[in-house]
Formats: structure tokens, sequence, C-alpha cells
């Protein structure tokens, strides 16, 4: 039995040189905090959009943090679900991004957010057919020419199906995948918040989902409602503690896919730094536990193949 046994994971193409640690998403307002402790962490995010001027405070900050920090850049923006051309200038702004912080990761969303000349403020989701197929795979191939390097895609929070779906959500992104050679970034919290809104179980779908290919996790809260006729709606918000039961989802995945990098985003309401840092602490003992999983695994089939 080969090392990759231990877990479903497999490094022959890689998109991220992420370390397998936790990492939080950087906000202004902890500067002085992270410079206090930035060790603390593997990894800092940041959203593209933030940083797409040329100058100014934002960017004096993130050189500073990229001295001393691996560095994650993900995309709210580019719209690759959508059936209309990229944005060239948006790509542009993105490129010159990534060539002027080199992160380890870069990251966008399987999602929609404009339409014609309008720019809608929300990651929308699509139908899952072969019309929206052709699309993302053109899309997904063009921002990684631009880039020169391949991406990270993730799966998006559900709040409805499309009655035109013709494939599940994983065998999508399983399509993409094999179309494009890109990797996939797990969200574990939309995974359950898609699960709650559509019900279906997000045990399944954890288990289902290819690790093979998933090279960073990402965890949050989410704000909850109620629809119309009054059944739980929870929305992905990043306003919150991550939830215990997404904390579970967590180590399930971490079962298949091993120690991976695990982001904790928390946008709105951002807490004080050390709600933070503990959230972070958090995944970081989900990750360790997993690690002497797999290496408790690793001798034990060394031993086994001694013996035998």
């Amino acid at each position: 039995m080969g090392a990759h046994s231990a877990t479903e994971h497999s490094r022959e193409r890689t998109a991220s040189s992420l370390p397998a640690r936790a990492g939080v998403g950087f906000k202004s307002a902890h500067v002085a905090d992270i410079e206090a402790s930035a060790r603390d962490v593997g990894f800092f995010e940041i959203h593209a959009e933030n940083y797409m001027g040329a100058g100014g405070t934002p960017h004096a900050q993130l050189m500073r943090l990229r001295r001393d920090s691996p560095l994650s850049i993900h995309g709210v923006g580019l719209s690759i679900g959508g059936a209309e051309p990229l944005d060239r200038e948006h790509l542009g702004r993105l490129k010159t991004l990534v060539e002027r912080y080199d992160p380890a990761a870069c990251s966008e969303h399987l999602a929609w957010s404009t339409q014609g000349a309008q720019f809608l403020n929300d990651l929308l989701p699509l139908p899952y057919n072969a019309a929206t197929l052709t699309h993302v795979v053109a899309h997904v191939d063009e921002i990684q020419e631009a880039l020169g390097r391949p991406i990270l895609i993730e799966n998006p929070a559900a709040y409805l199906r499309f009655r035109s779906s013709e494939h599940s959500e994983i065998e999508f992104l399983r399509e993409v995948v094999r179309r494009t050679d890109c990797r996939l970034l797990l969200d574990v919290t939309n995974v359950y918040v898609s699960a709650t809104n559509l019900a279906y179980s997000a045990q399944d779908y954890i288990d289902a989902f290819p690790m093979s290919y998933v090279e960073e996790i990402h965890l949050a809260g989410y704000a909850e409602d109620v629809d119309e006729i009054g059944d739980p709606l929870l929305i992905d918000a990043h306003c919150a503690p991550v939830p215990d039961a997404v904390w579970r989802l967590f180590d399930r995945a971490l079962a298949r896919c091993g120690p991976i990098a695990t982001l904790i985003e928390w946008d709105n309401d951002v807490p004080p730094w050390p709600t933070l840092l503990a959230q972070a602490t958090q995944a970081e003992a989900f990750l360790a536990r997993r690690r002497r999983a797999v290496e408790d695994s690793l001798r034990s089939e060394a031993l086994h193949d001694d013996v035998g």
C-alpha cells in the first residue's frame, strides 16, 4: 500500500504552495496586532478587488505582511459563471496584483455577478448544464492563461436549484477540473449552508467531493433567517464564529484530504484580533490532530510492510 493510502490527497499538480496550516483574512484594523503576532497564523488571504489601486496605505501594509507571511489572493468579481466575456480590464488588474505579490495561491468563485455593464454586489448561483460549463471552462482557461498559473475554484453557497441543471454540483466541478486542469477550494461552510437550504446531506456531499483536487479550505460563520414558508434559510455572511456543525464537517473533510491550508473567513462585523486568532487556533488544533492520524497510519503501514 502506497503513501497516498492515508488520505485521498494528491500533489501531482498544484495550484497552491500555502502551508497546511490555519490562516485568516487580512483586515487593516488588525495591522498592529498582526505585526506583533504574525507568526501565530500560517498565512493571510485578501480579496483581490480591495487592492486593485496602484498604491497608498493598503499596499504599504500588504507589502510588509507579504515579507513575513504566505499570501493567498481570493477574487470575487470576475464572474466566471456568467455568459458574457470576462472584464479584460479587471483581469488585467488582477494580473498586475498577482505579479506584484506572487501569492502562494489564487482563487475565484463558481458564480456570476455581472449583467451587461452592471456589476451585482453578490455571488449568484448558476445552472449546471452544458452551456454554463462551456462558459466556465473558457473563462477559467482565460484567467489561467493571463496569470500564467493554475487557479482554485470555490464551490458556492446555494439558495435555490435550477430546473435546467443537468449535473450535480460535484459532477460539474469535476468536469471543470478535467477540462482546465484547475484545482479546487472547498468552502465547508458553503457546503453546510447549501445542504441546509436545499435539504440534502452535507456529509454525503463531503464524502463524494473530489478531495484529490482540493488545495485550500474555507471556514466561516453564517447568518440565520427563514424562507417564505418558515423553513431555515442560512446566509453565507462571514459574520460570526464557525459553528460546531461546520467544525464537525471540517473534520470529516480532513479525514479524506489530510491536513491542508485552511482559512478562517470573517468579513462582516469583524471581531477584535484575539477572537479571530482564537478561531485560527481552533482550526490549527483540528489540523494537528489529523496530521498525527496520518503519521500514525503511515507508521502502521510501514510496520505492516516490514512484517509482511
